[in-house]
Order: C-alpha cells, then structure tokens, then sequence
C-alpha cells in the first residue's frame, strides 16, 4: 500500500486546490420569449434560436 513519505501541509494542500473553482452558467436572453435561457439548450417555452421544436410544458 503507497504511504506518502512526508505530511502534506494544509498550505501545500491549499495551493494545490486553487484551481478548482465555480464557473457562472452563460445566460443569454431570448428575443423571442422575453426569458432568459442557458446557451444551446432549449428555454423553458420550448423555443430554441428563435425556433419552436419542442412543446412547453404547461403547468396543471
């Protein structure tokens, strides 16, 4: 079984680590629907670049 051969400090751990970050979604607004949507997926009225391909889904 593989043991480190010395302690990792928590500053040599922190270092490590400072490249896992949280990236912001990209939004873009929708001319179409006046709603803001995610790129490339399609919106929540079922529209994608300006198209309806899909059916919304309507609340009950």
């Amino acid at each position: 079984m593989a043991v480190p051969a010395r302690h990792t400090s928590k500053a040599k751990k922190n270092k490590r680590r400072t490249h896992y970050k949280l990236t912001a979604p990209s939004v873009q607004f929708d001319e179409t629907t006046g709603d803001y949507s995610r790129s490339h997926r399609v919106s929540l009225k079922g529209y994608y670049k300006g198209r309806k391909i899909a059916k919304a889904n309507e609340a009950k």
